[in-house]
């Protein structure tokens, strides 16, 4: 019985959302229709899919490109975040001493640094994925050094009154307690990934083949051809929504079993 109300919960959570955007996208088709606006001003979602269906290969071959660095970006991220974070919770006056730096990263616009990283590296891709790697890696720093920090003081207490370690007291209680934490800052750190190797691109103003959304983005906009410049723009968000759902199926693969973040309700 309890899983009755679970299901229509599940079609709730996916036919609201799809309501809303075909809603929203009536509207828009009806708007631009009945004002007769030109497509140099804002398309209509008809003509963005008929530029989405006619400039796919080159499209798509650019979403490639800029998946790639935010992918790379991210796993570099991931690794490097999680494991400054571990680094953190050792001692209070480590994290004490390089938290600050961290924000500092966070806190200084991209816009502003990438430049000097794409001068200062050579490889043009390397500087863009190390600019989405100074976007990204906030989250998880953070998200995961709470995490490790907030153990049960009562099951700590146990863990030292058993002797336990000091590895033992992280592989078995402070890393099982930080997932939550680390999956809700990858989840962050997944658009933002995504966000700066965009933005990297468009600071490079890298062309030519082998670039990605941002030059085609750039270059729409130079040539009027809106239409082009809307599709790109559809390919980034449903870009970031694919890896956003990627790690939401992450985190309810790691911790549907037993942590109530993802417990449905009844269960």
């Amino acid at each position: 019985m309890s899983d009755a109300p679970a299901a229509p919960s599940r079609l709730l959570r996916i036919a609201a959302p799809a309501l809303v955007a075909v809603a929203a996208l009536g509207l828009w088709q009806g708007l631009v229709v009945a004002w007769d606006v030109p497509a140099y001003l804002v398309p209509s979602p008809l003509t963005v899919a008929r530029t989405l269906v006619a400039d796919r290969v080159l499209l798509l071959d650019s979403l490639a490109v800029t998946l790639s660095i935010a992918l790379t970006a991210l796993a570099i991220a991931i690794v490097a975040g999680t494991l400054i974070a571990l680094l953190f919770v050792q001692s209070r006056w480590i994290e004490m001493s390089l938290f600050p730096y961290a924000v500092l990263l966070q806190v200084t616009p991209i816009v502003a640094i990438a430049p000097l990283i794409i001068i200062w590296v050579d490889d043009t891709r390397t500087a863009l994925v190390l600019c989405a790697v100074v976007v990204a890696i906030f989250p998880i720093i953070s998200n995961t050094t709470l995490g490790l920090r907030s153990v049960d003081p009562g099951l700590l207490d146990l863990f030292r009154t058993c002797r336990a370690s000091r590895l033992d007291v992280l592989l078995r209680l402070r890393i099982p307690g930080a997932l939550p934490y680390f999956f809700g800052g990858l989840r962050i750190a997944s658009g933002l990934a995504l966000i700066g190797a965009v933005v990297a691109e468009f600071v490079a103003g890298t062309g030519g083949q082998g670039a990605g959304l941002a030059y085609q983005i750039l270059l729409a906009g130079i040539q009027l051809n809106i239409p082009r410049l809307f599709a790109a723009l559809v390919l980034i968000t449903l870009a970031g929504v694919v890896l956003f759902a990627a790690t939401v199926w992450m985190s309810r693969l790691a911790l549907g079993r037993w942590h109530e973040s993802e417990l449905e309700p009844g269960d």
